[in-house]
Formats: C-alpha cells, sequence, structure tokens
C-alpha cells in the first residue's frame, strides 16, 4: 500500500527507559481519527481523513489512489472541490470559438443551468444529477432542439473537466442518461402564397429580402450584410461573403456561417427586385467592427439598412417588421392589446431558405449543390434536413407519365407504341 496513515488520537513516545509506548493526543475522542497521506505525481502530499473505526477505509483509499496513478487514471481529490459553475466560467473564459457563440453559451448556462447546477461540486455529481436536472430542462417548455444544445454545452464542460483530470468520467455520457430528444415533426415549407403574402406585408424597402431569402436561400444575417458590389447581374451570380451579426448588444459584421464563403445563382426574378430595390432605395456605406465589437472597422455598401441608415438589427426587424407581415399573411394570429406575439420560430426569415430548398428538390435539383447554395459544410445534415422533400419514386413515375401523356395530346391519347 503507497503512502501512510496517520492515528491522531494516539502518537509514540519513548520513555525513560528506551522503550517506546503509545499515549494518548490532546485530539483523543475527537474529530477524524485516521488521516491517509500519499504523494500526488505533481510532488504535492494530499491527505484525507476518516473516522474512528474506518481505518481499513483508509488503507483501501489509498490502495485505490496508487492503482489509478499506476494506471494513469489519477484524478486528484480537491481539484473536484471547485464548483460547476466556476469551472463552466472558466472554460467558457478560455475559448477562441466565434465570440456570438461565447455569448449565447453564457446566457444558456446562466439561464438554464447555474441556477440547478451551478452550485455543485463538480466531482460530486452522480449520473442521477444529470437524469434530474434534464427533467427540469424538458419541464421549462422550451424547445427540444434548444433543450439539446443546452445539455451539449453542460457536456462539453464536463468532457473538459475530465480531459484537466478534475474527474474521471462525464456524467452526462452515463448510460443511464438520455440527451434531450428532438421532436418528431418534419419541417413543412411554406407554400408560394405564404411567400408572397408574407413580402406582401414587409415595409417597402425591406420586401425584397423575401426575394433572397426564398429565391437565393441565404440565412437573414446574410441578406442583411448583402453589397451591392457583390451582386453579379450580368453573370446571375450572388457573392456570399458575409453577415451582420450581433454579439451581445453589439451589431458586427462577420464570414458566413462556418466560415463558408459560397457563390449561389441568382434567379431573372430576384436580379429583377434586386436592380428595381437599389433604383428606389440606393445603397449606402455601412461601417462596423469585423468580428467583433472592438475589431478593426470593415466598410460595406448595404443593399438594405435600417431607416437611421445603419445596418439592420436582426431583433428590431423580428419583432416590428417581420412578425407583422406574418400576422398579415395570416401565419400567425394577431396578439391581442397587451400581449406578446404568439411564438413562431418555426415562422422565422429561416423559413425563406426551407422554401428555397423544398423548390429545387422537387426541381431535382441534387444534395450535393443545394448544401453548397445553403452553405451546409455537410451535405449529409442537408440530406437529414430534407430527405422528406425529396420527390419519391412514385412522384417521379407520374410525372413521367403525365410528360408522355402531354406530348401526346396532339394525336388525341397516348400512343399505342408500347402496347
Amino acid at each position: 500500500m503507497a503512502g501512510h496513515i496517520q492515528d491522531r488520537w494516539f502518537k509514540t513516545q519513548t520513555g525513560p527507559e528506551g522503550k517506546e509506548r503509545r499515549i494518548k493526543t490532546g485530539r483523543y475522542g475527537t474529530g477524524m481519527r485516521y488521516r491517509a497521506r500519499y504523494v500526488a505525481p505533481d510532488g504535492t502530499e494530499r491527505s484525507k481523513s476518516f473516522p474512528d473505526k474506518q481505518k481499513r477505509l483508509a488503507e483501501a483509499w489509498l490502495t485505490q489512489m496508487a492503482a489509478d496513478m499506476t494506471r494513469g487514471q489519477y484524478v486528484d481529490p480537491s481539484a473536484g472541490k471547485v464548483t460547476f459553475q466556476q469551472f463552466a466560467t472558466q472554460w467558457l473564459a478560455s475559448q477562441t470559438t466565434d465570440p456570438s457563440t461565447l455569448v449565447a453559451m453564457e446566457v444558456r448556462f446562466r439561464l438554464h443551468a447555474f441556477p440547478h447546477i451551478g452550485s455543485r461540486s463538480i466531482s460530486a455529481f452522480q449520473p442521477g444529477h444529470i437524469r434530474t436536472w434534464a427533467r427540469t430542462l424538458k419541464d421549462s417548455g422550451i424547445a427540444s432542439s434548444y433543450q439539446r444544445v443546452i445539455f451539449a454545452n453542460v457536456s462539453a464542460v464536463f468532457g473538459a473537466a475530465v480531459d484537466d483530470g478534475i474527474i474521471a468520467r462525464n456524467p452526462c455520457r452515463a448510460g443511464s442518461v438520455r440527451a434531450p430528444k428532438l421532436d418528431a415533426r418534419k419541417l413543412k415549407p411554406w407554400t408560394r402564397e405564404q411567400v408572397f403574402a408574407v413580402r406582401e406585408g414587409l415595409p417597402g424597402p425591406y420586401a425584397p429580402t423575401v426575394d433572397v431569402g426564398a429565391g437565393c436561400g441565404l440565412r437573414q444575417g446574410e441578406i442583411f450584410g448583402l453589397a451591392v458590389d457583390e451582386v453579379d447581374f450580368l453573370r446571375g451570380m450572388v457573392h456570399v461573403v458575409r453577415q451582420v451579426k450581433l454579439v451581445g448588444s453589439h451589431m458586427v459584421f462577420a464570414p458566413p456561417k462556418g466560415g463558408k464563403l459560397r457563390d449561389v445563382p441568382m434567379p431573372n426574378a430576384v436580379s429583377y427586385a434586386l436592380a428595381d430595390h437599389i433604383t428606389r432605395r440606393q445603397p449606402i456605406e455601412v461601417t462596423l467592427p469585423w468580428k467583433t465589437p472592438d475589431g478593426p472597422p470593415v466598410t460595406a455598401t448595404l443593399m438594405f439598412y435600417s431607416r437611421e441608415r445603419k445596418a439592420v438589427n436582426r431583433n428590431y426587424f423580428n419583432m416590428y417588421l417581420w412578425k407583422p407581415a406574418l400576422v398579415s399573411a395570416g401565419v400567425i394570429p394577431e396578439r391581442l392589446p397587451g400581449e406578446r406575439f404568439k411564438r413562431s420560430r418555426e415562422h422565422g426569415m429561416h423559413a425563406l431558405r426551407h422554401y428555397y430548398a423544398s423548390v429545387l428538390l422537387d426541381a431535382g435539383e441534387n444534395i450535393k449543390a443545394l448544401a453548397e447554395y445553403l452553405g451546409h459544410s455537410d451535405p449529409g445534415f442537408t440530406l437529414r434536413t430534407y430527405t422528406h422533400l425529396m420527390p419519391n419514386s412514385q412522384d417521379r413515375a407520374r410525372r413521367a407519365i403525365d410528360a408522355a401523356f402531354s406530348a401526346d395530346t396532339r394525336a388525341g391519347g397516348p400512343t399505342a407504341a408500347a402496347a
């Protein structure tokens, strides 16, 4: 057995005759009797105290520490005393990901994790604690997709604690713990009539955003960050190189999601709409910091901007322009005085991208090309999202026969050549 066990109730003393004898210490009968000590891999001494009649537990604990060090699975017991909130805060501060992502993660922790599990020592977590918290998350009523994101963020913190040698296992990955499940609902794209009705409900200067979203599949931030010199009217292409993002309360320019720059075919209908738009409302130069609020200034000649001649703030746009347009189109009900608009996450501006994808798939476009146009780094994600919208073999069979019959109507009906 590695280490040493000290009995703090007795001490050894050499008598006048030179013999050793055990005598009671001043701590006899009070407090923890045994203190197990060992030297950790970093050279520092670690210890743990045990009560009277538990010397065997102290010996077993030392044996376990020695075995863990031999297998390379040693975890410093004192390091795990830090709370989940303390460790998560430190972990968040060390991340180098996109600033807006960091802000979003901080909000998720603050609202949905810290109030429930933040004060517990990170080494004291058992799978049962995570199961209880996951149930609380489910009962909160937030969207299942958002629950999964929160759960993944919390699991990442525990994963970092494992990597740092603070805990041995990630409780979020225990066999009895289940991550929140996504709703089984399939994505239902808008109809053409809904798209045009929403466009009609927007103020004139913002109506063409629907053309760009539904006709080219751009994300909301990419539409707001679209500059006139990135629209190639001659070749019929839109170069997607920038988006307007919110980092906290600050607007910044940033690369498209995932840093995926791309060229998207621009239909004639979108070209005409944008040409008409810039003749009615001349593009203006807007300067924003790049990526972070303290980033270098970048200037772009934007096609869409606010009344104050600034970049469009998505929060203002969604609340005061987009949702009233949804009401006027009959997509969501009108709000009552003093109440908020009905929750309509599935009817956000992202619905235009879904419409775009449904039209292209219905026309026979392949998944790889669609993923490129949408800016997805993984065509598999595109397939999983939109596979139910792809025409099946029955649809293709009907269309093929309909096309054959249509071609033969001049002869009075289908030919008998196949008979």
